[in-house]
């Protein structure tokens, strides 16, 4: 017996962890797109360690002089304050890709209606918390951000009394209130995510289209059984990919913490460090605007100066939507295009939320005309009604057996002519917005080649047969590859030995601190991969089962 098939069994026999009650999951299920859960969760965990690291050398009553203190005197504190600012990031953008992937997966549907709104909640609690967290800072955006936040209360009737409650005596420089809030808020996600993880584990994840297309979409427990454990295999798949999201959130800000000079659009999604303090001449020259989580809210507000109104369009219809959805689409369709409104629906919370950010950060504070607005958001939703209209849902067994349709031919045309045309307007206009959509259209045409490519490929099989499959020959190709694995793990792990070897020379405090978290986050990168080569090597059977 192997050495690590040793230590896996001594965990398992002490910890009793094949009696856990996790799900058990099928071959097909080990892709990253299966657990954009997991992301979030590590995500959480990591900004949750990281900023109970800076509650030891944190003071609420001086935020700004305190945040500056951090950065500059505490040993690697900048590298733990930017990743922590980050972990937030990455748990938001996480914890949408997890929401809308499962939105247009019909997650929400029997019997998963509760762990679907329990998701919702998270979502704005945890953007409550990063705004909190966010002002903490107390630079100049942080104050006006929450200047923002304490106008809006004000505006509606009979709230005023809770802007002490919530933000106390910010405008010295006290930020006792919103750290407590900040913490309570934290707290209260990490509950929700309890009773989220269990739901959870209880119901297993959705399965795919092709063994349950209508709802209820659970396997059955006799299917569950056979079934791989979660000890251990799932526990090393989950390692890694928590392992690489650290990697991610540690190398990324303290890589961006070297560029200076940014644009000012690019600085709300970009730049970790914090603007000048609100009451120097400095901060006179900066351009005020929240976070890039809260833009599109931002640019709302110049759409109307009824705060009634404004709370209605950014924050309660969509809210109330995603928390009734599961009861309003009462279908027991899985395929997106079987019901069509609510996929619809998505894509256009999808278009408006990052296409209101982009003009939140590009024009910020500029008032915007009813007829600017209708012509706005209107064209996104006629381009996705026509759209919807004319793809029809198509039966995925048959997708490689039929050929290319005049209306793919066309729609493929267009998308090609479109992302032509957005490269010429970025070569003639390179700005942020032409970027954004040449990105956009570059991302449809992507997925438009690869779709044409499969189905053009698929045409060279003679009647469409299924190939048969030499199990000798794919046995070899499978041996030569857990070869090859086992080769980069070893180059990895030097890597990863010379780099810590290094890292540790690197100043605690200055310019060059910020180095540590670049060099940290590359190892949590290699040793994910070298993770995920481990899980390749010891559990990838020769054949796994699809769907």
């Amino acid at each position: 017996m192997s050495l690590s098939k040793r230590v896996s069994n001594w965990f398992s026999e002490r910890l009793g962890l094949n009696d856990l009650p996790f799900f058990k999951t099928p071959d097909y299920m080990y892709h990253v797109n299966e657990w954009l859960g997991a992301l979030v969760a590590a995500s959480f965990i990591y900004t949750v360690i990281s900023g109970l690291i800076l509650l030891l050398y944190y003071n609420a009553a001086a935020g700004y002089q305190s945040t500056e203190t951090i950065i500059n005197q505490i040993p690697y504190g900048s590298v733990v304050l930017y990743s922590h600012l980050y972990g937030s990031y990455a748990m938001i953008i996480l914890a949408y890709v997890h929401m809308f992937r499962n939105y247009f997966a019909g997650a929400y549907k029997k019997p998963r209606e509760l762990l679907w709104i329990l998701g919702v909640l998270m979502l704005v609690l945890t953007l409550g918390a990063s705004f909190l967290g966010y002002s903490l800072i107390g630079d100049a955006l942080a104050v006006s951000a929450v200047d923002v936040g304490a106008g809006i209360i004000t505006s509606i009737p009979q709230l005023s009394f809770l802007i002490p409650i919530i933000f106390g005596n910010y405008d010295t420089g006290d930020y006792t209130r919103v750290l407590a809030l900040h913490i309570i808020l934290v707290a209260l996600i990490g509950l929700l995510f309890v009773f989220h993880f269990f739901l959870a584990e209880s119901y297993g994840m959705m399965p795919s289209r092709k063994v349950k297309p209508k709802a209820p979409a659970v396997y059955t427990k006799e299917e569950w059984s056979k079934f791989n454990p979660w000890w251990p295999r799932n526990f090393v798949y989950m390692s890694s990919l928590i392992f690489m999201t650290w990697g991610f959130i540690l190398a990324i800000p303290n890589a961006l913490a070297y560029l200076n000079g940014l644009p000012q659009y690019f600085n709300p999604f970009m730049n970790p460090k914090p603007a000048p303090p609100p009451n120097s001449p400095a901060a006179a020259h900066i351009t005020t605007y929240p976070p890039w989580f809260f833009l599109f809210l931002y640019k709302i507000a110049d759409f109307t100066s009824d705060v009634v109104v404004f709370l209605m369009i950014g924050v309660i219809i969509p809210l109330v939507y995603l928390i009734i959805l599961p009861f309003i689409d009462r279908s027991d369709e899985l395929h997106p295009l079987r019901r069509k409104v609510f996929t619809g629906i998505g894509i256009l919370m999808i278009t408006y939320l990052i296409q209101t950010s982009l003009w939140g950060d590009l024009a910020p504070g500029v008032e915007v005309s009813v007829k600017d607005q209708v012509v706005a958001y209107l064209i996104p939703a006629i381009i996705v009604a026509l759209g919807l209209t004319f793809i029809k849902p198509m039966n995925d067994q048959m997708k490689l057996t039929r050929g290319i349709s005049p209306m793919t031919g066309i729609l493929f045309v267009i998308v090609s002519l479109l992302f032509a045309g957005s490269v010429v307007q970025l070569i003639d206009y390179p700005n942020l917005f032409t970027f954004a959509i040449t990105a956009f259209m570059g991302s449809l045409f992507f997925l438009g080649s690869k779709t044409m490519g499969k189905l053009v490929l698929s045409q060279r099989i003679p009647n469409n047969a299924v190939p048969e499959v030499k199990t000798a020959e794919v046995s070899a190709s499978n041996e030569t590859k857990k070869k090859f694995a086992e080769i980069l793990m070893s180059v990895l792990f030097i890597l990863v030995v010379i780099i810590v070897a290094q890292m540790w020379t690197i100043p605690p405090t200055g310019y060059a601190s910020n180095l540590f978290g670049v060099d940290l986050g590359l190892v949590f990168l290699m040793l994910g991969e070298v993770i995920s080569l481990y899980h390749y090597v010891v559990y990838k059977k020769p054949i796994e089962k699809e769907e």
